[in-house]
């Protein structure tokens, strides 16, 4: 009963809302690199959707992380550091993509 007590305490935990957020992302990055494929046929090649991949692969990162420490909230140490890992991985491709979107805004990259 206390390991079922333990697990809806850390229900609302970060790691609990960095995971669906994530999830989106993922999704939100797939589409804009569907349509800078799209915009490449007729304006010629760029590397944001390269860029918007390696933001992909930073929020999976993060997602899998948010998912660990969930998964393993019976371990309270454990689940608060990896959700600590989880949300700098988040920060970090947040930074990412709008670094990518403010770049590819400015036809720099």
């Amino acid at each position: 009963m206390s390991n079922r007590l333990g697990i809806y305490t850390r229900s609302d935990s970060l790691a609990s809302h960095i995971l669906p957020v994530s999830g989106t992302m993922i999704g939100v990055c797939a589409t804009l690199i569907g349509l800078v494929k799209l915009a490449e046929a007729r304006h010629g090649t760029s590397h944001v959707d390269e860029y918007a991949a390696i933001a992909a692969v930073t929020f999976l990162a993060s997602a899998l992380t948010s998912y660990l420490s969930i998964r393993w909230s019976s371990r309270a140490k454990l689940s608060v550091w990896i959700e600590q890992i989880a949300d700098m991985i988040f920060l970090c491709g947040l930074v990412g993509i709008t670094l990518v979107a403010t770049l590819f805004a400015y036809e720099v990259i």
